[in-house]
């Protein structure tokens, strides 16, 4: 049984991550802005009121969690503001990078000493995050924040192998929630397949970057 940390925790992706630990016999934590009866359901520890693009609500996180041993850290939480290029809203674009970019990182360094010889922290990033597979442009905030945040990941990945503690950057594919508007493959099936790519993470692997479906992908 692991203690596994998820932020992001209350809709979609982040809360069938919930699901499928906890139904596993996992101790999960369940990192959100806002709770709701459906992840009450779930079981899990609930910590609500965490924005993890504020370094005052990431503080207080650490402060709640004391030395509570962390096995699994899953940095889950992201926003997408769509944009085009003649019709930019900087603002929002910023804000993607608060949450989307800083977030896993502010997280991870916070809860540092929580983490030990044979954890292991996976950051949910995107494919339109390559640079290489960009086919069609459009939505520079989001595309820009997960570009960003794979570096975040590949730094925590030399970052924390001295540590013993493995990093894994996941494309959880195109997933049916609010974010895409109900496009895409069930939270339920990404999840399982998030699950499955964590599971397999090594320190020989840490530093990669897949698709939930087990492929690497294209920086």
């Amino acid at each position: 049984m692991a203690t596994v940390l998820i932020t992001g925790a209350n809709r979609g992706i982040g809360l069938q991550l919930c699901k499928q630990f906890v139904d596993r016999g996992d101790d999960v934590i369940a990192v959100c802005r806002e709770s709701n009866d459906d992840l009450a359901e779930t079981g899990a520890r609930i910590v609500d009121g965490i924005d993890v693009g504020s370094g005052a609500a990431v503080e207080a996180l650490r402060q709640e969690l004391g030395d509570v041993h962390i096995d699994i850290l899953v940095n889950n939480a992201g926003i997408l503001r769509r944009d085009s290029f003649g019709e930019m809203d900087y603002d929002a674009m910023l804000d993607q990078y608060r949450v989307n970019t800083l977030g896993p990182l502010r997280v991870t360094e916070a809860l540092a000493d929580n983490l030990a010889q044979g954890s292991r922290v996976a950051i949910v990033s995107s494919r339109v995050g390559s640079i290489e597979d960009n086919g069609s442009g459009g939505n520079y905030g989001y595309r820009a924040s997960k570009a960003a945040v794979n570096m975040v990941g590949m730094n925590l990945k030399h970052e924390l192998l001295p540590r013993g503690i493995a990093v894994a950057i996941l494309h959880p594919g195109l997933v049916a929630t609010d974010m895409t508007g109900g496009t895409g493959i069930s939270p339920a099936d990404s999840a399982a397949g998030l699950i499955q790519r964590i599971d397999e993470l090594s320190l020989d692997t840490s530093g990669g970057f897949w698709h939930a479906e087990g492929y690497a992908l294209p920086w």
